[in-house]
């Protein structure tokens, strides 16, 4: 009998910064037959779906479900609040932050770019010192991402709002959460944010194709006035169906089940422990690279990502060569590199269902593929990260040495 040469063994890592791995509950949720999209049990698990996103993005106020993936939610940020013309602001941060930036072009909005190299979050002096020139408030709403995806750079979303207030501008605040939420602190009502735009694929630790519109008072007022035009997308449809537990159109049914089950799950670990547990893994990971020696994207620890970490490679050295080396030999993959670093970097996502062995079992792999690419670095970062991770569970790293 032929040996078959394509089956590999064991777990593949999926160390890209989403989709993330999808838990065994959150598989057996989703694997239940079609209800009647329009009968009464689907509206106990609609509403139970709307209510529970709510407690995760920390809101009281409406939480509109999309089937689509995060850059529909994108569009629906801008088309529900935005009319043909309006000015925009947005940071460069990344490749994702760019991509919506050509959407607002493509949609009939204008668009102006905060510059940055590709290495910082966005910059609250930077935001609030434009707003101060914009004297004749023609900018009328400010796009940031709360964790570009494509660099692993956080912004304070927080701070950025108390720019725009004390600018004293009325520019509707658009934020996108798509690879932070459910694993990063987010505050959707405390911090003053119009839209949030999120997915379901990373954190909430679903397969691709769901995504959201979190809502404040101001947003919903600002989409009676939009002209931009949007059918599939039109969110006074679904305010009004979400009401009584139903959507305008066929919703993805299983996918809501899958929902539901994944935010009991966060609240069964606990928000706080969710946030600790990927602040955690971040900074094991951050000291792993550390020690090999090579370089972080993100170049100021005060907008580190506790999601996904960006790695430059030393001159000479492809990134995604190295990507490829990694999963023929390793089974692992890593995120992919983008524009200004294409070529350059390799990602390591650390979000979703993930802890503390997943994770040093990426590292290393990470380290054997650095030697097997011929990568130059210094062995020793997967202890680097033990010895961390062993004292953030509250013993010396020394003890568990002897």
């Amino acid at each position: 009998m032929a040996q078959n040469s394509s089956r590999v063994a064991g777990r593949h890592f999926l160390q890209i910064p989403g989709p993330t791995p999808v838990p065994d509950r959150i598989l057996r949720a989703l694997d239940t037959p079609v209800i009647d999209h329009r009968g009464p049990e689907f509206a106990k698990l609609a509403k139970r779906a709307l209510e529970g996103i709510k407690t995760i993005f920390k809101t009281t106020n409406p939480v509109i479900i999309f089937t689509a993936t995060g850059t529909g939610a994108w569009e629906a940020a801008l088309t529900n609040t935005l009319s043909a013309g309006d000015k925009v602001l947005m940071v460069e941060t990344g490749q994702f932050a760019t991509l919506w930036k050509k959407m607002a072009e493509r949609l009939g909005l204008k668009p102006e770019f905060i510059e940055t190299d590709w290495r910082i979050g966005a910059d609250p002096a930077l935001i609030e010192a434009r707003l101060r020139e914009d004297k004749n408030k023609e900018i009328k709403a400010v796009c940031v991402l709360h964790n570009e995806t494509s660099t692993g750079c956080a912004s304070p979303i927080a701070a950025i709002r108390k720019a725009i207030d004390a600018a004293g501008h009325p520019a509707l605040f658009l934020v996108d959460t798509i690879s932070s939420l459910a694993s990063t602190d987010y505050r959707h009502d405390e911090w003053g944010v119009d839209v949030s735009v999120g997915g379901a694929q990373k954190g909430l630790m679903l397969p691709p194709g769901m995504s959201f519109n979190a809502l404040s008072d101001k947003a919903i007022a600002a989409s009676k006035a939009s002209n931009l035009p949007k059918s599939f997308f039109a969110w006074d449809d679904m305010l009004a169906m979400n009401k009584v537990g139903f959507f305008p159109y066929t919703p993805a049914t299983l996918m809501l089940g899958g929902l539901v089950e994944g935010i009991d799950m966060l609240h069964e670990e606990g928000l706080d422990n969710v946030f600790a547990r990927h602040d955690r893994l971040a900074e094991a990971v951050r000291r792993a690279v550390k020690h090999w020696g090579l370089e972080i994207i993100c170049k100021d620890p005060k907008y580190y990502s506790s999601t996904i970490t960006a790695i430059l490679m030393p001159e000479g050295h492809d990134g995604d060569a190295f990507r490829a080396q990694a999963l023929e030999n390793f089974n692992i993959s890593y995120g992919a590199s983008f524009g200004r670093f294409a070529g350059k970097m390799f990602r390591i996502g650390h979000l979703g269902d993930t802890n503390d062995g997943t994770i040093v079992g990426a590292l290393a792999i990470t380290e054997m593929t650095l030697a097997l690419a011929g990568v130059p670095h210094k062995k020793g970062g997967v202890q680097a990260a033990m010895d961390y991770l062993i004292t953030a569970h509250g013993k010396p790293a020394r003890v568990a040495a002897e």
